[in-house]
């Protein structure tokens, strides 16, 4: 190893979030048979993360209109009676009170009734454990839930349920591979909790704060309209759209899907109008049956809401058209980057929310690098490539790995940004194909890089992660296609 490498070797890890990457993160770590202590801190009652559907749930504390602001403070539950009796295994502490009616806390859901992957499932899926041979080759999110809880059965004894990471500073303000004070707490008792982890894992996702752009004319639209503005986050059933003049702004996958659900069933004198301001990749990839093509109509992007009388209920695009009366909104517009249990570190990970700030390979946090991210990227096949990520992070926190000098991953970001000529810091994290597949490669190839150690599984190498070959590179290519011929078959799809 040369002088300049850093080694780090933890004995105690926390990982934020038991949803999947959190789960993957456990199993990878747990392989390397050198940690004394693994937890994985869930705010929820059951693994799972977002694919946790929360049916009609839809009032929270992050959303406003316009919504600009990523720094929204923490995420809280709703109490909601438990859906099915618990398992043992997913009771925190035992300390449900079984006399009474159970509650669980319920922490909102982008998930919606009648959401289909955009991926297919051989592409999708972890690499050692096969999907159930009856799933759809685009799951539902009710098969996704329990394939990522079949997932997490070997590391439910790693996991302390309805905790929830509140904050995550450092013990040592100067020693840049030192250990952490995390603080949590329980939310059935509201007690707070702080521990000391030589390592912390964020595995929390980014589909937690939603952004609405401050688009002039919508306050005032939204106050003399109230309820007509809404974000897909928020989306559940496209039967509530019945005989609406809708629009569905933003051309990513969920608001080519959205739209296509709601489509159908729109006013019948108006197609829905679908707002983006380029060409979507998800063009009549996800639920456009036969037939259904004319019932939604593409427009330009909204550049002024007009609450005026004259223009009861308008909306303006950019070609200068005028439409009215909507009777609603929803913007598919994404979500901002927040990590509010982080928000007290220098330098500051999060200011505008387009992406986290300071990160090595979009992975370890290159300031104090025992702070490391799993999938912060987007455009991704999450899974697999949390997977290679955390082949990675594993093997760095066992000191099998070492990482380049301070210098050379503090300059990473903006050596990266140089070399990709990234003008927009919203596509910082964007790694659209073929990019996504050559960094999963690259991710894999630092992992197998590693020292053998005696012990270990695959000959001392430990773990393998994901390695992608002709066959997911041509799949990966190809399943927008592949999609479009999925939803062109109707109701058929399901079997």
């Amino acid at each position: 190893m040369a002088s300049d490498q850093i080694s780090i070797r933890a004995r105690t890890i926390a990982i934020v979030g038991a949803g999947p990457s959190g789960v993957i993160a456990a199993k990878y770590l747990r392989a390397e048979q050198a940690f004394d202590k693994i937890v994985l801190f869930e705010q929820r009652s059951r693994p799972g993360g977002i694919w946790n559907y929360t049916g009609d749930q839809r009032d929270e504390n992050l959303f406003s209109i316009p919504q600009t602001n990523p720094h929204q403070g923490h995420q809280q539950p709703e109490w909601v009676p438990v859906p099915s009796p618990p398992s043992a295994d997913h009771v925190p502490n035992g300390d449900i009170d079984t006399d009474g009616p159970q509650k669980t806390p319920s922490f909102l859901s982008p998930m919606y009734e009648k959401l289909e992957t955009n991926i297919p499932r051989g592409l999708m899926g972890f690499q050692d454990l096969c999907w159930p041979p009856e799933s759809q080759l685009f799951p539902t999110h009710e098969t996704v839930s329990k394939y990522i809880e079949d997932y997490s059965a070997d590391v439910q004894d790693l996991v302390q349920y309805e905790t929830q990471v509140t904050n995550v500073v450092p013990v040592d303000a100067i020693n840049p591979t030192g250990a952490w004070t995390v603080t949590t707490l329980n939310l059935r008792t509201n007690t707070s909790t702080s521990s000391s982890f030589d390592a912390v894992i964020v595995a929390n996702g980014h589909f937690i704060v939603p952004y609405i752009p401050d688009i002039p004319g919508i306050r005032e639209w939204n106050e003399q309209y109230p309820g007509r503005i809404t974000h897909s986050k928020y989306f559940r059933r496209p039967s509530e759209y019945k005989g609406k003049k809708v629009i569905v702004v933003g051309n990513s996958a969920s608001g080519s899907d959205i739209s296509a659900q709601i489509a159908p069933h729109c006013s019948t004198t108006t197609p829905l109008l679908w707002s983006t301001r380029s060409q979507s990749l998800f063009s009549q990839t996800h639920s456009d049956a036969p037939g259904t093509r004319n019932q939604r109509r593409e427009v330009p992007q909204i550049t002024r809401f007009l609450p005026s009388s004259s223009f009861y209920r308008g909306v303006q695009f950019a070609d200068g058209t005028i439409e009215s009366p909507i009777d609603a909104v929803v913007f598919a517009t994404g979500y901002f980057y927040s990590l509010p249990f982080l928000s007290h570190l220098k330098p500051s990970l999060i200011t505008d929310g387009t992406h986290v700030e300071h990160t090595y390979k979009h992975i370890f946090y290159s300031p104090r690098p025992t702070l490391s991210f799993l999938a912060l990227n987007q455009r991704v096949i999450p899974f697999p490539l949390a997977e290679a990520q955390a082949a990675v992070v594993s093997r760095v926190l066992s000191g099998r790995l070492a990482l380049p000098s301070l210098p050379t991953l503090t300059d990473w970001e903006a050596t990266y940004t140089k070399q990709n000529e990234i003008s927009d810091p919203r596509n910082f994290h964007l790694l659209p194909f073929p990019r996504d597949a050559e960094y999963i490669n690259e991710m894999a190839g630092w992992a197998l890089s590693a020292e053998r150690r005696d012990g270990l599984a695959n000959e001392g190498q430990g773990k393998k992660p994901p390695v992608w070959g002709q066959w997911e590179f041509w799949c990966r290519e190809r399943f927008p296609a592949i999609r479009r011929a999925f939803g062109a078959v109707g109701e058929a799809r399901r079997g």
